[in-house]
C-alpha cells in the first residue's frame, strides 16, 4: 500500500472534516448541492431533480478492474455505485440506475453502513474508494469518509462525476476528495439540452474543472504507476461530433494545461432512449474517433489513455512512431 497520506486524514485530525460534513448536511434542508438548486428539503424526504431524498442510496459497490490503469492497477478500484442522477443522459449506459423506472428508496443505507463499505473495499486491498456519480450525495459522502476515516479508512477517494457540479459544493471538499475523475460531455449547451436535458452544462462544467485542478493539481503516482492525487478528464466522443470534441480539448489544452491527464473514450454505443434520436442511433465511426486523437495531438496533449473501438480496455496509444502518449 501507498506510504502517501490522503488529506482528509489531516482534516480529520483538527476536526475540519467533521464541520465540513455538518455544513454541507444543512444544504440538504434547501438543496443546492448541484447547479440545478431545487431548493427542496431532502431532509424531510422531499425530492428534486434527482429523485434523491436524505439517505444515500447505494446500487453495487466492488473491487473494479476497468478503470483507467491508474486507478485499476493490480487489485481493482473500490467502486461505489450510487443510484440517480442529476442528468437524464439519453444514451446512459447506466439507466437502470442513473434514470430507474422504479424508486431505488429500498437501496438507501445510512452512513454508517456506507462507511462500512469503504473501509470494507480497502480490506480487500482496492489501491482507492471511487464515488460514481456522486454529485448529488456529496454530503452524505462526506458524513460517511468521516465515520470512515475515525475508523481507519487511509485510500485515496475518487469523485467520479459527470462534470455537473456546483462550486460551492466542490469547495466544501477541497482537502477530502484526492483524485477528481470528471466528464466534459459537451461544448455546445444545445447538444447537452438535446441529449442530456441540461441547458448549462458547459458553463458550469467547465468551471467545475478548473476548481478541481485548483484543488489537486495534475495526477501524482506513486512507484507502482497508482495515482494518489491530480485530476483525469473523461470525454466520451459521440457520433456527428455531437459532443464537441475539439473545443473541449482546446478548453482543456489552454485553460487546464496540457499536461492534463485525458481518457478519450471511444465506447459509446446506442443504447437506453439513443436509438429514437437519429444523430446519436449508431456507434462511432472508426473516422470520427481517429479525428478526435489528431485533435489531442494537435492541442499538444501529453498524457492519458486512448481506448480501442472493440474494447473497454485503455491502450497507450502511438501518434507517431517512437512517441508513444504518456501516463500508461
Amino acid at each position: 500500500m501507498s506510504s502517501y497520506t490522503p488529506g482528509y486524514l489531516k482534516l480529520l485530525k483538527t476536526g475540519e472534516l467533521n464541520k465540513r460534513a455538518e455544513r454541507l448536511m444543512v444544504i440538504l434542508k434547501d438543496c443546492t448541492l448541484c447547479p440545478r438548486d431545487c431548493r427542496v428539503d431532502r431532509t424531510a424526504g422531499r425530492l428534486g431533480y434527482c429523485r434523491s431524498a436524505y439517505l444515500p442510496i447505494v446500487s453495487s459497490y466492488c473491487a473494479h478492474h476497468g478503470e483507467e490503469p491508474v486507478l485499476s492497477g493490480r487489485k481493482g478500484s473500490g467502486t461505489i455505485f450510487f443510484g440517480n442522477c442529476n442528468l437524464r443522459c439519453v444514451f446512459c449506459q447506466n439507466h437502470q440506475i442513473s434514470q430507474p423506472v422504479c424508486s431505488l428508496k429500498e437501496k438507501e443505507v445510512g452512513f454508517e453502513r456506507l462507511a462500512d463499505i469503504m473501509l470494507e473495499l480497502q480490506s480487500q486491498g482496492c489501491h482507492n474508494i471511487n464515488f460514481v456519480s456522486p454529485s448529488h450525495f456529496a454530503a452524505q459522502i462526506a458524513m460517511a469518509v468521516d465515520i470512515a476515516a475515525s475508523k481507519g479508512l487511509r485510500i485515496p477517494l475518487v469523485y467520479n462525476t459527470n462534470g455537473y457540479d456546483s462550486l460551492d459544493t466542490l469547495r466544501f471538499l477541497d482537502g477530502i476528495i484526492n483524485i477528481y475523475l470528471p466528464d466534459i460531455k459537451y461544448s455546445d449547451d444545445n447538444a447537452a439540452l438535446e441529449y442530456s436535458k441540461v441547458a448549462d452544462y458547459v458553463k458550469h462544467s467547465r468551471a467545475a474543472i478548473l476548481e478541481m485542478n485548483r484543488q489537486v493539481d495534475e495526477l501524482v503516482v506513486d512507484s507502482d504507476g497508482i495515482a494518489h492525487r491530480g485530476l483525469i478528464v473523461r470525454h466520451l466522443v459521440l457520433p456527428n461530433d455531437l459532443a464537441g470534441t475539439k473545443d473541449s480539448l482546446r478548453f482543456i489544452a489552454e485553460k487546464v494545461g496540457r499536461k492534463t491527464y485525458i481518457s478519450l473514450m471511444s465506447q459509446y454505443f446506442p443504447t437506453h432512449k439513443a436509438p429514437e434520436y437519429p444523430l446519436i442511433s449508431r456507434p462511432i465511426s472508426y473516422r470520427e474517433y481517429e479525428k478526435a486523437l489528431e485533435w489531442l495531438h494537435s492541442f499538444g496533449l501529453e498524457n492519458g489513455w486512448i481506448q480501442y473501438h472493440s474494447s473497454s480496455d485503455y491502450y497507450r496509444p502511438d501518434f507517431e512512431k517512437d512517441e508513444p502518449f504518456k501516463g500508461d
